[in-house]
This record gives structure tokens, C-alpha cells and sequence, in this order.
């Protein structure tokens, strides 16, 4: 059984008429007479009563319309669900992302995204960047923002931004009194960091600023996300070295200064090797870029 076959029905069941039937499916009436009864024996039923003055649907033609009518309706649905997620128009994008993009380009990017493209799930995952590129490349996420990556082979890497590093520090610290910090100011300091396997690239960078001191900052205590950070800051355990940004999110007991020499951090767009037009304007989005010219 084709589903030409069943497409034939249901136009002959909708005109009664062979000939009309054959003009509204642009063929000529021999092969659709051959086509409905190849059906009928397929079946081994007869579905129309045909006299030289009419043609009629039997019972079974009746109870066969309808279950055909309701399959063929999924199938065009199927189709159509189909096609647009490949157009990028409709679908779900599971987007990872680390803490302190939350400050930045995720916001907007959604609001944007949404109002743009409504017909899309985003499901959002608060993910450190280590647990991205893992998930990535197991095929669990399909975008992830993350920090100072370095080279990951299998991923597709794009520099979304870049900003200064600042210097958190407890407000009653000495070094609150000054406008800028230098990185041996923080000699020998108890510092809060991430774990160095959840965020490698990031905990590499910020150390990297702190190699030529005789005494670096020892880290005394470890956490997995910026607001914990800074509440273990706010609470005098420690100085910590955080993106910019996080200037956004207002802990009570916490300042933050600049570094002199104003040293920088990435956040990189990561994605699998591959074809994806929904990915690609959610991209747009976190780029500030419009999609009006991209809907279809």
C-alpha cells in the first residue's frame, strides 16, 4: 500500500466522480481506476459502489475514509514539523552556559530569541565549562558559552566577547581604598577559586597573572559558581578574581577594583561540528544581531 494510493482515495472519495477526481490530481482517469482497485484488493474490501450513473462510497469506503483522512492529516503534519526544524523555524536548543555569561549576552539573547523565533524551545543549563565541553561532545547540549577555553577538538570554538578581569575583594579590605590592584598587591592573600577541572581555561588565566610573585595568592577555599563566590568574599574568607561583569550582580560586603595592565578573559561560543540554523540565530541573538531578515 503507497501513500499515492491512499492520497487517490480520499480525492475520488471526495468527488464521487472518477473524471473530476483525475482533473483535480492532474492525471487522466485510467491510472486512477487502476490505482483504487489495486487498492481494494490490497485490502480485500470494496470501497466504492460504482454504477455507469454514479459512484458511491460503501460501508467500508466510509470507515476506511476516515482512518485514512486522520493518517494522511499526521503524515502532511510530520512533513511540515519536519521541515521546519531543519529551517531553523520551530524545535528545541539545549544552550549551556557558565554564571557569568548570565550577566551578559544570555539575557537579552533570549528575550530576543523568543520574540523572534517562538516556535523554539531554549532549554537552559547552568553548566561550568568543563561540564559543556563534556556534554557537547556527547551530543547533550547543542550550544554552550564558555570561558577561556583553549582548543577542544570536536567543537567548533567563536569569541562571543571579552572583558577585564577585576579584583574581588571584601569591602573592609585595605586594598578597597585604592582605584586599581596590582597583582602583587595580592601577594600571599587567602584567595576563593573554581575548581581548576570545572573551569580550567579561567582558573589557568588567572594564575597566569600571579607567576612572577615570589608568594601567589593560596587558595583556601574552592566554588563552582559566582554567587557563591562572593558570598564566601562577603564573608572575609578571601580575595577572589572574577570577570568584570559580575560588577552587575550587587553582593552586600564586596567591592571589586581594577587590575593595572587591565588583564582579560574570554567567553567563547562552543558548539558541535555541523548544520543548524536554529543554533546559528541564536547565535545572531547573543551577537545583538537581528533576525528579522532571517525568518521565513
Amino acid at each position: 500500500m503507497e501513500l499515492r494510493q491512499l492520497r487517490y482515495f480520499l480525492v475520488v472519495a471526495d468527488e464521487l466522480h472518477f473524471g473530476r477526481a483525475a482533473e483535480r490530481l492532474h492525471i487522466t482517469q485510467p491510472p486512477l481506476t487502476v490505482a483504487v482497485r489495486r487498492l481494494e484488493r490490497e485490502l480485500g474490501v470494496q470501497l466504492f459502489d460504482r454504477t455507469t450513473r454514479r459512484v458511491a462510497l460503501t460501508a467500508a469506503g466510509h470507515a476506511f475514509k476516515d482512518r485514512v483522512q486522520a493518517a494522511v492529516a499526521d503524515l502532511d503534519d510530520a512533513a511540515g514539523d519536519v521541515a521546519d526544524v531543519a529551517a531553523g523555524r520551530s524545535g528545541k536548543i539545549r544552550v549551556g552556559f557558565v554564571s557569568s555569561a548570565s550577566y551578559t549576552a544570555v539575557p537579552e539573547a533570549i528575550r530576543s530569541f523568543r520574540q523572534q523565533r517562538p516556535r523554539i524551545d531554549l532549554v537552559l543549563n547552568p553548566l561550568t565549562s568543563a561540564e559543556q565541553i563534556e556534554q557537547l561532545l556527547d551530543g547533550n547540549l547543542d550550544l554552550g558559552l564558555i570561558r577561556d577555553p583553549g582548543d577542544v577538538p570536536g567543537l567548533n570554538l567563536e569569541l562571543l566577547s571579552t572583558e577585564d578581569l577585576v579584583a574581588v575583594l571584601p569591602e573592609s579590605h585595605h586594598l578597597a581604598a585604592g582605584a586599581v590592584v596590582r597583582p602583587r598587591d595580592l601577594e600571599g592573600e587567602p584567595m576563593i577559586l573554581f575548581p581548576y577541572r570545572l573551569m580550567p581555561g579561567f582558573v589557568a588565566r588567572v594564575l597566569r597573572l600571579f607567576d612572577p610573585l615570589p608568594t601567589p595568592p593560596v587558595v583556601v577555599q574552592q566554588a563552582i559558581h559566582q554567587e557563591t563566590v562572593l558570598g564566601l568574599v562577603a564573608a572575609g574568607l578571601g580575595i577572589s578574581v572574577l570577570p568584570e561583569s559580575v560588577q552587575r550582580f550587587q553582593m552586600p560586603g564586596v567591592t571589586t577594583r581594577r587590575f593595572t595592565g587591565r588583564p582579560q578573559t574570554e567567553l567563547h561560543v562552543a558548539r558541535p561540528f555541523g548544520e543548524s540554523p536554529a543554533v546559528d540565530e541564536f547565535i545572531l541573538c547573543l551577537k545583538g544581531e537581528s533576525l528579522d531578515q532571517t525568518i521565513v
